[in-house]
């Protein structure tokens, strides 16, 4: 693990960055008493948090077991806000 104060950190960013995609771990300190962590995200993480992602796979799952609400014409929506 890394321990880098953020005047570091900017001018030689793209060189932790590289370290960053090897695997190292880095910790920016900021002050006495600020800290952050710095890590490289995938790609499916850029959108969707895991909780996201849960909530979207709990959904498709309600779906297939026929846990929906079937809305054909505009009464059929105004019912719907009116019983949230």
């Amino acid at each position: 693990m890394l321990v880098v104060s953020s005047r570091e950190f900017r001018e030689k960013q793209a060189e932790y960055m590289d370290k960053l995609d090897n695997g190292e771990q880095i910790i920016i300190q900021r002050g006495k008493n600020k800290a952050y962590s710095i890590m490289p995200i995938k790609d499916e993480e850029i959108y969707f948090s895991p909780q996201m992602i849960q909530k979207i796979k709990d959904s498709i799952l309600q779906a297939k077991q026929g846990k929906t609400i079937k809305i054909g014409n505009s009464e059929d929506l105004e019912d719907f806000f009116k019983n949230l």
